[in-house]
């Protein structure tokens, strides 16, 4: 069938009820970008554009059968990794990408919803930093996640952040990119971070206006880019500018 032969995107993350982010994003964001994408649940979310009231989680190894039935069924060529709710599955998602090594996989360290409400279990947070973080080709946490994954208050300024990042890169990921939506300022700066390089900026204007799942987008566009073949910092620069675009027709409507 054409369809195994066409470039994939394996996505493994949480459902939203809402459609305002998890992998209805995720799927939305791949699509646009004129590639397919295969699914491995990892937990079912009941909630609104306000609120998440429940979350169910799957058993690990149900996870890790629909990763592996995805990569045999089509030719998986980027692997976006968001929302995995306890140590035990994060240990399974990390056991089948040490099976995929040459995939290259790129982790949204899902840690909390828009809400607030935490999406991952407290003792989970070592695990995905010993076991996940270092197969991964790209790790995209925001300042809050970067905080939370090096231990730290939440990042102040420039030179703040990069010090964060290089302690996170330090556990083991080929490159970071450190999310600036959380910072302040007239400019939303994104700062690629690899080792033994010097950091790359992306660097767009803030806009006026907020929007759901804007994570998942970024991280599943960058992955879109990916699996068709681009290098790293052309698919970051591209996924932020597709991510910008969208902003923008939103705070226009």
């Amino acid at each position: 069938m054409a369809l195994r032969r066409d470039p994939h995107v394996l996505v493994v993350g949480g459902s939203d009820s809402s459609g305002g982010a998890g992998i209805a994003r995720d799927i939305e964001t791949i699509s646009a970008l004129g590639v397919r994408a295969c699914l491995a649940v990892s937990a079912v979310t009941i909630q609104t554009h306000q609120a998440v009231t429940a979350i169910h989680h799957l058993q690990p190894s149900l996870v890790a059968d629909q990763m592996r039935a995805a990569l045999r069924a089509n030719k998986v060529s980027a692997i976006k990794i968001g929302m995995l709710p306890t140590r035990r599955v994060i240990m399974a998602v990390a056991a089948v990408l040490s099976e995929n090594l040459r995939i290259p996989a790129i982790l949204d360290p899902v840690l909390a919803s828009s809400s607030g409400r935490p999406l991952v279990e407290a003792n989970a947070i070592d695990v995905m930093k010993r076991d996940l973080i270092p197969l991964c080709r790209l790790v995209t946490p925001n300042l809050i996640e970067l905080a939370v994954l090096t231990g730290s208050e939440l990042a102040v300024d420039d030179e703040d952040t990069l010090r964060q990042g290089r302690r996170l890169l330090a556990a083991g990921p080929r490159a970071l990119l450190l999310k600036g939506g959380h910072a302040v300022g007239p400019r939303s700066t994104d700062i690629l971070l690899l080792p033994d390089q010097d950091p790359i900026r992306f660097d767009t204007p803030r806009l006026a206006t907020s929007m759901r799942g804007t994570g998942c987008m970024l991280a599943s566009a960058i992955a879109a880019y990916l699996a068709n073949a681009r290098s790293l910092d052309d698919s970051v620069c591209e996924g932020k500018r597709f991510v910008f675009d969208k902003l923008r027709k939103n705070s226009a409507e």
